[in-house]
């Protein structure tokens, strides 16, 4: 009791402690840059809203409003400019993929496919925490982590209550912390393998190709040679990792008899009318996704759905997610006295919007670092690294981006970044493959904060996360992601992509 009083003292001072950094940022701009005072505005408030996140001391989602009622006054962002940003395709989204998952449980397919897997799996917490790990890094090489996410959290949260029911202690408990960790660190890491994994990979080509436009293509094929073993290194040593820290303690002792479990599943009996027509569109909602953008494999591309509508990139996951969502409103269930339709507003508002607000206010965050210039203020200051050692520049560059984009959304930090990275590659002649490449894959590394990843936001969404739980784990994860990228780049990227450290390549000009 004594310990958790002093805990509590010590988020009570952290908690006063945040505005009073504000205030030195406010009034004394200077600190970081005379001339703009918007960057250490910016600064500040980032700080105190990572602070009262890690505290919880304030409900996440008032935290999360800080944006909408500071920004404006302190001329970082117009007040409609950051309110827009609170409400995009990403929170379409969450809310499509809540109303699935709310669907599923209502009818109880969650059930039935929990069993179901638990029977296919294993019942060993190590088979568990490995097949879910696997399967959601391997499809979020093809479709956006957050839609993976999305598809293997209700799954994955049917499973854990099914072991409450027949087992409860600490132990079940510090599993569900690591399989509910393990989906979105699996999700994060299985991005990197594939040119189409995670939006930074593509704008990296892009970008690069805008500077260095003699430069010879990066192929897919080129790409998964390098990041596809790096890949499956940190989803070894990330499952590793949270096997040791949640389950081998001692505690998560979880050894019931496939018979039970076989039985359990025996007396659900057949699938119900609403379980097949939700398994449906679940099952259609997780191929949209798949399929909605071709796939490229080398020489060959799976050609994507949305290319016979006019504007095909307008369609965006979140845009199919709520016709999915509509379509439970829609079709009607058989068992009137449970429900009209398959999904009712009632079991809909249970949607945990504090959690989107909590998403949307790490979106608004990430608009203000880029509007204020606070990025590129980072970004400059590692100008001044020209006499150093090319690894430890390396190293430098992959933990900048790494914890900032804690703080930031990765697509917005690769934007900034990658042009500074190219600017500054030529001036400490060095390849800009070198910076480039590794800084792309760091921005995917942020495990440590529910607003670092859209993965992260989603799981922490469960609510059976307290924000503690992930960055304890996560800042651990983010040296391991962090040391094991700037060594595979400097000895196994260098060769992957020739890249010669001691002269720049014919093609910079």
């Amino acid at each position: 009791m004594k310990i958790l009083k002093e805990i509590h003292g010590f988020k009570k001072f952290l908690f006063w402690l945040a505005p009073l950094l504000l205030a030195l940022f406010v009034l004394y701009p200077e600190i970081l840059d005379k001339d703009k005072p918007v960057v250490a505005y910016t600064a500040g408030i980032a700080i105190l809203m990572a602070i009262w996140w890690m505290t919880e001391v304030l409900p996440l989602g008032v935290t999360a409003l800080i944006p909408v009622a500071l920004f404006p006054l302190l001329g970082i962002m117009n007040g409609k400019a950051v309110s827009e940003v609170y409400f995009n395709h990403l929170i379409f989204l969450f809310i499509g993929g809540f109303l699935m998952a709310l669907a599923m449980e209502k009818w109880h397919l969650h059930r039935r496919i929990a069993l179901r897997l638990l029977l296919w799996i294993g019942l060993s917490p190590a088979r568990i925490l490995m097949g879910f790990m696997l399967t959601t890094a391997f499809l979020s090489m093809w479709i956006s982590n957050t839609a993976t996410t999305m598809m293997m959290v209700p799954i994955l949260l049917s499973i854990i209550a099914k072991m409450e029911e027949l087992k409860t202690n600490e132990g079940i408990r510090q599993m569900e912390k690591g399989l509910l960790l393990g989906i979105a660190y699996a999700a994060s890491i299985g991005g990197i393998a594939t040119l189409i994994g995670t939006p930074p990979n593509p704008l990296f080509i892009r970008v690069f190709k805008i500077y260095f436009p003699q430069a010879p293509d990066i192929s897919f094929a080129q790409w998964l040679f390098f990041a596809f073993p790096l890949s499956v290194l940190l989803l070894i040593l990330a499952f590793s990792y949270l096997y040791m820290v949640f389950f081998r303690k001692g505690k998560a002792n979880f050894n019931i008899g496939k018979d039970i479990i076989d039985k359990e599943y025996r007396s659900l009996g057949k699938m119900q009318y609403e379980e097949r027509w939700i398994l449906t569109l679940f099952i259609t909602l997780a191929l949209l996704w798949l399929f909605r953008r071709p796939i490229h494999l080398g020489s060959f591309t799976i050609p994507g759905w949305s290319q016979i509508f006019a504007h095909p990139k307008w369609i965006t996951d979140g845009n199919v997610a709520i016709f999915i969502g509509i379509l439970l409103f829609l079709i009607p269930a058989k068992d009137r006295k449970k429900s009209k339709y398959l999904m009712d507003w009632h079991t809909a508002e249970r949607i945990p919007w504090n959690i989107i607000l909590l998403f949307g206010g790490g979106f608004a965050l990430a608009a203000g670092f880029k509007q204020s210039g606070l990025s590129a203020y980072i970004g400059e200051s590692l100008t001044g690294l020209k006499d150093i050692p090319p690894i430890f520049i390396l190293l430098i560059i992959v933990t900048t981006i790494t914890f900032l984009t804690e703080l930031t959304s990765n697509t917005a930090t690769v934007e900034t970044f990658l042009p500074i990275l190219a600017a500054l590659a030529v001036a400490v002649k060095i390849n800009p493959l070198f910076l480039m490449v590794p800084a792309t894959i760091a921005a995917s590394f942020a495990f440590m904060l529910p607003v670092a990843t859209p993965p992260n936001a989603i799981v922490f969404g469960s609510k059976r996360l307290k924000i503690q739980d992930m960055v304890k784990a996560g800042f651990w994860l983010n040296i391991i992601g962090i040391v094991v990228l700037t060594l595979v780049s400097y000895y196994y990227m260098t060769w992957v992509f020739d890249i010669d450290l001691s002269q720049l390549p014919d093609w910079v000009k």
